[in-house]
């Protein structure tokens, strides 16, 4: 419940239909392959998760294996990823707030008025207010929204499939954008974001009963249920889209369909249904927006623990156990977000790379942790870790890459930077630069140099699939590069 609950944010929202207009009827089939590939990469959290068990520990799981560059890059990525999704799932509610409230969106592009962006504040300030008081709010009022946002998803699916047309399926064929829209639908279509919300049960891994045979179970059954709530909501959106919508093609459907499942529900008769999926529109993703302002704020906390950020987001509020200046800069950090990309689906391509950039590296350093630390407490091991590891980081390499030369180009090479900065400074304090993370510096440039020259936005050079599979051995090779170079840390015993 735990799982599946953290999961369903304002992906299932909007995803449907903007996949579908990348990969037509065969979006169901990059549901499918994307909740493969969280599965594995939640595999490896949980050995990682349960033989460490700290507050923000996925930051940290980088910097005790190789050192700090790693966990400096963690640090930053995670804290743009997680920042960020609260920004998106506060766009998502006030996007569909809209269909009560006119005047919140503008008529293109799903971009807020100046209303609009109001009252998207003013939903960010009264999650800070939440948090601030302590976990106990905040516990009271995410068990009620996800008590909540349970129902409306499988009512949904019951009375759209009741009006399906099974022709809608073939009309202009299945697989209409080719191998590569099922790539680009779990890149950048939003199905990987629809996915990412396995963090919750990393962080209790070491506090339940028989974790060997717990949380294999509550992974996969969270994972294989969204899965198959994901791929029947397709289903029914796809079967249930009056023919007029789609007779001239998918591509632009969603464009068509401000607020998907609402305005389909509209369009077949069932005005009550639609009127469900706006309440729970808006209730949904203001609670997952309120989990990630709960959970970045512990990821400062990490980073800044691991002596690679401001010691000052250490600091703890001793009456509520809030960091109170972690917070305080996270709210920040979420509202800069929707000023630059103001709609959800700009949002998606960045935030569903740098979240599966975060997740990618798990394998390396649980590998490299299997070397270097033999002897760790792990109450949870996974069986067959030799092919499960390095398939999970292929995997995330390979849904990176698939997010395109558009996106990459950029957060690629802002990281590389930032891998300069800190090898300078680095040096300049008297430490080695890279130290044992060379393998990480040269992922982020082969990644880039692959996107430049593949054929997913970048120059062509490399037609498709062969781009698929140089991104997939290159892979291998720095998964097995990055396992051996890991390093003993000092301070693991005491962690």
């Amino acid at each position: 419940m735990i799982g599946f609950g953290s999961i369903f944010g304002s992906g299932w929202l909007f995803a449907a239909a903007h996949v579908a207009s990348i990969a037509g009827p065969s979006s169901l089939i990059s549901w499918i392959v994307a909740g493969l590939a969280v599965l594995l990469l939640g595999l490896v959290y949980c050995e990682l998760g349960a033989a460490l068990p700290q507050a923000g520990a996925v930051v940290r799981f980088p910097e005790w294996s190789h050192g700090a560059l790693p966990g400096f890059l963690m640090g930053l990525v995670t804290t743009i990823a997680f920042s960020s999704l609260i920004a998106i799932e506060v766009v998502a509610a006030r996007q569909y707030a809209g269909a009560w409230i006119p005047g919140l969106t503008r008529d293109v592009g799903g971009d807020p008025t100046l209303a609009g962006w109001a009252l998207q504040f003013a939903v960010l300030g009264l999650l800070l207010m939440v948090n601030r008081a302590g976990i106990t709010t905040f516990a009271l009022i995410n068990n009620i929204v996800t008590l909540f946002k349970f129902c409306v998803p499988l009512l949904v699916v019951v009375f759209l499939l009741a009006h399906v047309r099974p022709g809608n399926f073939t009309l202009h064929g299945f697989a209409t954008g080719g191998s590569i829209g099922v790539e680009t639908a779990i890149s950048t279509g939003g199905i990987i974001f629809a996915y990412l919300g396995l963090t919750p049960i990393v962080s209790v891994a070491s506090e339940v009963r028989d974790p060997q045979r717990t949380i294999p179970f509550a992974l996969i059954a969270s994972v294989l249920l969204s899965m198959l709530v994901y791929v029947l909501l397709q289903a029914a959106f796809i079967g249930a889209l009056p023919a007029r919508l789609i007779a001239g093609g998918w591509q632009g459907l969603d464009t068509r369909l401000a607020l998907p499942f609402h305005d389909i529900a509209v369009a077949i008769g069932l005005a009550w249904l639609g009127l469900l999926v706006v309440a729970d529109a808006i209730v949904s993703p203001s609670g997952t927006a309120n989990v990630y302002m709960s959970a970045t704020p512990r990821i400062l906390y990490a980073w800044s623990a691991g002596g690679t950020f401001f010691r000052r987001f250490q600091r703890v509020d001793h009456a509520t156990g809030v960091p109170g200046p972690a917070l305080w800069l996270t709210f920040g950090l979420s509202v800069f977000w929707t000023l630059p990309f103001p709609s959800w689906q700009s949002l998606i391509g960045v935030v569903s790379s740098a979240l599966m950039m975060s997740y990618a590296l798990a394998p390396v350093s649980a590998a490299a942790l299997r070397l270097t630390a033999p002897d760790l407490p792990r109450p949870f091991r996974v069986a067959g870790f030799g092919l499960i590891a390095p398939a999970a980081f292929m995997i995330a390499s390979l849904i990176v890459f698939w997010t395109g030369w558009t996106v990459l180009s950029w957060l690629l090479s802002v990281q590389l930077v930032a891998c300069l900065v800190y090898g300078a400074w680095s040096r300049a304090a008297g430490r080695p630069a890279f130290g044992t993370a060379w393998w990480l510096f040269a992922w982020l440039a082969g990644l880039l140099a692959l996107s430049r020259c593949g054929s997913i936005g970048g120059a062509g050079l490399v037609p498709h699939p062969l781009d698929d599979v140089l991104v997939a051995g290159f892979a291998l090779l720095i998964h097995f590069w990055g396992a051996r170079s890991g390093r003993p840390d000092p301070a693991l015993p005491e962690a």
